[in-house]
């Protein structure tokens, strides 16, 4: 799914139908998690410098010399590159030998916030409850199910924790269960590049079958009957997962039939079962068009058919409610609207009804249908909320909240047969809820509130929602959070995040480590830029392609209204972003160096132009519509002058923490090292600059969820340490 990262406050939509909610779970850490020993330390030990091997490339008459091309292998095994990466990390842990101990603290904060022991609320499929937990001191959860009643004795189906022993990394990616419980069929990531390995477990004897499919997407979907697994295989070089795989449980993974094969590599495929069960569904997505293909589950040897054949600029997607479909649709409406049409007459447009017309400024992002009810999600000036239409009644009900910075989204709805829908509450200082409306009668149930041990209270801190002005008079919406005893007259240390790509909305959620922040004094918030989808369909069109330096000046003067206003102290303002949000990282820290004391880039695209003019690369021929395509001289003059990679300048720049994953599927560790590489030639000052590479792991971090929290203490304990150095050296009028 493109560039997305969702380390912080990305909402992302679930690819499956059994989500378990594992990000909600907690379990305590075991006292030798966390090394505090720091590698190859002591004074003799040299800022790494990377030798120069000029790489010309030349494209619309303008030449290009790419000092450190070389970093790049494919492979992952140079031993001089490798080399180099450990040097780079042996650096990181000398720079941040002071703070060590911080950084242990702080992951103790962290972990100590999770409740030893947890589970996710159980999911109704067929004759079983599923659920998943965890046991103390456990970093990967333990998947169960009891059939009939909650009371029935449980059935442990696969332990994560055993699973993942002996690796590295791991990742359960989808757990899914045929019909009638049978099989489960898991996908598995052992290397952190999100290339799965598809495993059936036949839970009568308990065993996993011969049956092993490799090189593959997470996405899955069982026949009616269960006799038939559909799964995508991705391209060995570009990752793209263009190949539907139909399997026969009890055969050889050779003799799978290829169903479907994308041809337009433009396009990224997705795989699910319609919430009836009725339907197999294909999902075939580019930036600006989507295209959905049906296939009856009870006759999984015919042939995918589409809804609607694709047609550019045209976006849709689809629920069905017996003969009928809701389709959310972007035909003649910016920001979407709900039809419906008989499930045969449905290519043809005409024939459609339209149910929710579109309203301006507000984004329809999402379509749930049980019985006689849409439940809907619509974006709207950064919040996300959830509200329900009675399609035969016309009867609305709404989630209201006392919240002023929160976000609403409908999760494990899986059975259409209902009238209770489940959704999630969060923010970004209360612990995630989980609730279910029966909106037959309007009757709320609290289903599950995540615990946070120790002496946490909501009630101490506070949230705020402003708007700043952009330099071309829009309003930037941006969340605020921060301790109640925080002073806002300019002495506090303040953090702003965003991301700004992809219409990805960044939602204001609760993430435990960013207590340990606030607790600290800092002022947090997030700057919904342009590039996402917070203001409606064309909040994101004003971010993207042509438009793209609109998310960088809009991330720029939001920091600057935080510091006028006296929210954050000026000279101690930090950023953070990833992935894409990397890209914004380098593209203000070329623009705006003076406006922040240290900056966090989590997993950069930062090599814009090389990447996008390289389809080998995994994702790049599908991002030609966000970013542009660079083949054409109007698209690559515009992204060569942001690209931060290009653009590094003799200059001062601030403090800089860059990280990045060797096994990084979605931007490959030799962007962020060769932007590093340049940065520490070409800069004119000789403030902090490190590059920390996980040997082990890829876009999303370490494995595990505990290890995750390593990653936030690592990133954390740099921000907090430059906001005490800076004010021990009596910068601040005050003290906090």
């Amino acid at each position: 799914m493109a560039r997305a990262f969702a380390l912080e406050s990305t909402y992302m939509k679930p690819l499956v139908l059994l989500t378990l909610m594992l990000s909600l779970l907690a379990c305590q850490a075991d006292d030798q998690h966390f090394n505090t020993t720091p590698q190859n330390t002591g004074n003799e030990l040299q800022e790494p410098v990377a030798a120069k091997r000029p790489h010309t490339m030349e494209i619309h008459g303008d030449r290009r010399v790419d000092d450190y091309y070389w970093l790049r292998d494919d492979s992952r095994t140079d031993p001089e590159i490798l080399a180099y990466l450990e040097q780079e990390n042996a650096w990181t842990a000398h720079e941040s030998q002071a703070s060590q101990a911080l950084q242990a603290t702080l992951y103790e904060e962290m972990v100590g916030r999770l409740s030893p022991e947890d589970s996710s609320v159980p999911i109704r499929m067929g004759d079983y409850w599923y659920y998943s937990r965890f046991q103390a001191g456990q970093d990967f959860a333990i998947h169960a199910r009891r059939k009939g009643s909650l009371e029935a004795e449980e059935e442990i189906l696969l332990d994560g924790n055993a699973r993942a022993d002996g690796h590295d990394f791991y990742s359960m990616a989808n757990l899914l269960a045929s019909d009638d419980g049978r099989f489960i069929a898991v996908a598995e990531d052992f290397l952190g590049r999100r290339i799965h390995d598809i495993r059936i477990l036949d839970t009568q004897s308990g065993q996993f079958l011969p049956d092993q499919l490799s090189g593959a997407a997470p996405d899955l979907a069982w026949s009616a009957d269960g006799q038939y697994l559909f799964y995508l295989r991705q391209d060995p070089q570009t990752l793209l997962a263009k190949f539907v795989m139909r399997h026969r449980i009890g055969t050889a993974d050779v003799e799978d039939v290829m169903v479907y094969e994308e041809l337009d590599e433009t396009f990224y495929t997705g795989l699910s079962r319609s919430r009836s069960g009725a339907w197999l569904v294909l999902q075939h997505t580019e930036t600006t068009t989507t295209e959905t293909q049906i296939l009856s589950a009870a006759s999984p040897t015919g042939a995918f058919e589409p809804v609607v054949p694709r047609e550019a600029g045209h976006e849709y997607a689809i629920e069905d409610a017996g003969d009928k479909l809701y389709i959310l649709s972007n035909w003649g409406a910016q920001n979407f609207r709900v039809m419906i049409s008989d499930i045969g007459t449905a290519a043809d447009k005409d024939q459609w009804r339209e149910v929710l017309p579109e309203t301006e400024d507000t984004l329809l992002s999402g379509m749930t249908t049980i019985s006689d009810w849409l439940v809907l999600e619509q974006q709207q000036n950064g919040q996300l909320n959830l509200w329900a239409l009675n399609t035969q009644s016309g009867e609305k009900i709404y989630i209201d909240s006392d919240e002023p910075a929160s976000a609403y989204w409908a999760v494990d709805n899986v059975s259409a047969d209902t009238t209770v829908v489940r959704y999630l509450q969060t923010s970004l200082t209360k612990p995630n809820q989980i609730w279910q409306v029966d909106l037959a009668n309007g009757a709320r149930t609290l289903l599950k509130e995540v615990r946070v041990p120790g002496d946490f209270s909501a009630d101490r801190y506070a949230t705020r929602r402003m708007d700043v002005v952009a330099r071309d008079g829009e309003l930037i919406p941006v969340t605020l959070a921060f301790h109640k005893d925080t002073p806002l007259n300019g002495t506090a240390p303040g953090l702003i995040y965003g991301y700004g790509s992809y219409g990805s909305s960044t939602l204001p959620y609760f993430n435990p480590a960013l207590i340990s922040l606030l607790d600290r004094g800092f002022v947090y918030a997030i700057a919904h830029i342009r590039g996402g989808q917070e203001k409606g369909r064309g909040w994101y069109e004003a971010g993207k392609m042509m438009n793209k330096v609109n998310t960088f000046t809009d991330f720029i003067d939001a920091t600057a209204a935080l510091q006028e206003q006296q929210i954050f102290d000026a000279t101690r303002t930090y950023a953070r972003g990833g992935s894409a949000g990397g890209l914004l990282m380098g593209a203000v820290l070329n623009m705006a160096p003076d406006l922040y004391h240290g900056v966090i880039a989590a997993v950069p695209f930062v090599d814009v132009i090389t990447t996008m003019l390289d389809p080998s690369i995994p994702l790049t021929t599908g991002e030609w519509n966000e970013w542009g395509d660079p083949r054409e001289k109007d698209a690559y003059d515009y992204m060569l002058a942001y690209s931060p990679y290009d653009q590094v300048k003799a200059q001062a720049y601030p403090h800089l923490l860059v990280t990045t994953g060797l096994h990084d599927s979605q931007v490959q560790y030799f962007e962020p090292a060769k932007w590093v590489a340049k940065l520490r030639a070409t800069r004119t000052n000789r403030n902090k600059l490190m590059l920390y590479t996980d040997m082990s792991a890829g876009h999303s971090g370490a494995s595990g969820r505990l290890k995750r929290f390593d990653d936030y203490a690592r990133e954390f304990s740099f921000l907090v340490s430059l906001a005490e150095e800076q004010d021990a050296r009596g910068v601040l009028s005050q003290t906090q």
